[in-house]
C-alpha cells in the first residue's frame, strides 16, 4: 500500500470519530503547549539576565565593606570603606582603569506637592561612563561641579515620573534633597530594572564632594565600583585589589579581609544558572503531560484494534501484508500526535504572546524547543502506536473475519 493511500485511510478513520479524536489529542495539546510556554518563560528570563549582564558590564567589581574579625570571630561592626580606600585603588593602578567611589543613603525629595523617598547617590562624573548609563538630556556634573561642592543633581528616568512631572521639563528645575536645594542638570535615560531590589532609574546622582560635606556629613562609602582592562583580567584586578586594601587597612598575613569583591558578572551568572535550571524543571512538569496524552492515544488505538478487527481481517484475505497494516495504525497514532502537537505549538506561542503583553513577562520563544515539542509529539505517536499497530498486524486474518 502506497504511503499516501496510507496516510489517507488514516484521516478517514480520524474524522470517522472526530470528537473521539479531538479528546484523544487534548493531552498530547495541552502537553506541547505547557512545554512551549514554559520553555518560553525560561528562555525570556534567561535573556533578561544576558540584557543585564551587557548593561552593567562583565569589567566591573564591586567592593563592599566587610565584617572586622578579632582571634578568628567576626565583631558586630562593620569595618567602613572610605574616601581613603578610594585613593589607594587609585594609586594601585594596573589593569585597575576606572574607580568610581560611592556614597548613597535614601531622602526626602521634594518638588511642589510632590514628596518623595527616594536614593541619592554621591559619585564621581566618570560614574554614567563605567556603569553604562546615557545622559538623555541635559548633562552630567563635572569634576568642577565636585570640586566647588555645587548643589546639583542629575536624576534617573523613574523619578519625575514619581514627582506626577515631565521628565524633560525638569531640567533647570529646583527640588529640595533632605531639605537643600538642588539644581537639575541632567536626565539619565532609562536603563530598566536591576536583578534585586533597587531599581537604577530611581536614583538621583550628586557630586561626592557635595554628598560627603552638605548631605551626608561623613566619608563612609556605600561601595567602590571598579572598572577592569578587560573581562580577562578580572582575576589580576580582584588580587590587586585585594593587596591595596589590606595595605590600606593595616591586615596582617593570615587574618582575614574586613571588605568583600564581588564580581557582578559572576553574581548574574549564577542567577542565569538558577533561571535555566527551573525552566528544565517547568518544562520536564509539562512534559509529563504528553505521557499521558500518548497513553491516552494508545488506549484509544488499542480501542480501535477492536473494533476494526473484521476490517483487518477483510484486508488481509484480500492481500494486505503485516507490514501495511503495522504502517496504517502506526501512521493514525503519529497523525493524532502531529495535528495535537500542532495545534499546541499555536496555543503554546499564543500563551506567552499573550504573558508577554498582559503580565510584562519576559518571554522569548525558541524555535529550537518549537522543533523539540514537535519532535517528541512524533516519537510520542510511534511510541506508543507500535503495541496497537502490532497487535493489529498480528491479528489471524480467518479469527479476524469470525469476530463479532
Amino acid at each position: 500500500m502506497l504511503i499516501s493511500e496510507v496516510l489517507m485511510v488514516a484521516l478517514s478513520a480520524i474524522r470517522a470519530n472526530k470528537l473521539r479524536s479531538a479528546l484523544t489529542m487534548l493531552g498530547i495539546v495541552i502537553g506541547v503547549a505547557a512545554v512551549i510556554t514554559m520553555v518560553a518563560l525560561g528562555s525570556g528570563a534567561q535573556k533578561a539576565v544576558q540584557d543585564q549582564i551587557e548593561r552593567l558590564g562583565t569589567d566591573l567589581l564591586s567592593v563592599y565593606p566587610g565584617q572586622s574579625w578579632m582571634h578568628g570571630v567576626a565583631s558586630a561592626d562593620r569595618v567602613s570603606l572610605t574616601m581613603d580606600d578610594a585613593a589607594a585603588l587609585q594609586r594601585a593602578g594596573g589593569v585597575l582603569t576606572n574607580i568610581v567611589p560611592e556614597m548613597s543613603g535614601n531622602r526626602q525629595v521634594k518638588l511642589a506637592n510632590s514628596n518623595i523617598n527616594v536614593s541619592v547617590v554621591g559619585t564621581t562624573p566618570n560614574y554614567i561612563k563605567v556603569n553604562n548609563y546615557k545622559v538623555e538630556a541635559g548633562r552630567m556634573f563635572t569634576a568642577g561641579d565636585d570640586d566647588a561642592r555645587r548643589r546639583v543633581a542629575v536624576i534617573g528616568w523613574g523619578v519625575p515620573n514619581q514627582l506626577n512631572q515631565n521628565a524633560y521639563a525638569m531640567i533647570g528645575q529646583t527640588i529640595q534633597i533632605g531639605g537643600i536645594a538642588f539644581d537639575v542638570v541632567g536626565l539619565l535615560s532609562e536603563k530598566g530594572a536591576g536583578s534585586g531590589f533597587d531599581n537604577p532609574d530611581e536614583r538621583i546622582l550628586i557630586p561626592l564632594s557635595t554628598a560627603r560635606y552638605r548631605v551626608f556629613g561623613n566619608d563612609r562609602l556605600r561601595s567602590i565600583t571598579v572598572q577592569v582592562e578587560s573581562s580577562d583580567s578580572t582575576n589580576v584586578a580582584m588580587l590587586e585589589i585585594e593587596r591595596a586594601l589590606r595595605t590600606a587597612h593595616g591586615i596582617r598575613p593570615g587574618q582575614d579581609n574586613n571588605f568583600q569583591i564581588r564580581n557582578r558578572a559572576e553574581f548574574l551568572a549564577t542567577f542565569e544558572e538558577t533561571t535555566r535550571t527551573f525552566t528544565f524543571l517547568l518544562a520536564g512538569i509539562a512534559a509529563v503531560s504528553l505521557l499521558v496524552g500518548g497513553i491516552g492515544i494508545m488506549n484509544i488505538m488499542l480501542v480501535s484494534v477492536t473494533e476494526r478487527t473484521k476490517e483487518i481481517g477483510v484486508r488481509k484475505a484480500l492481500g494486505a501484508t503485516r507490514k501495511s497494516i503495522l504502517m496504517q495504525f502506526l501512521v493514525e497514532a503519529m497523525t493524532l500526535c502531529l495535528l495535537g502537537g500542532v495545534i499546541g505549538i499555536l496555543l503554546g506561542t499564543g500563551g506567552a504572546m499573550a504573558l508577554s503583553k498582559l503580565a510584562n513577562w519576559n518571554t522569548l520563544v525558541s524555535p529550537a524547543a518549537v522543533v523539540l515539542a514537535m519532535g517528541f509529539s512524533a516519537g510520542v505517536g510511534l511510541f506508543f502506536g507500535i503495541w496497537p499497530a502490532q497487535r493489529a498486524a498480528k491479528l489471524d486474518p480467518i479469527q479476524a473475519l469470525r469476530y463479532e
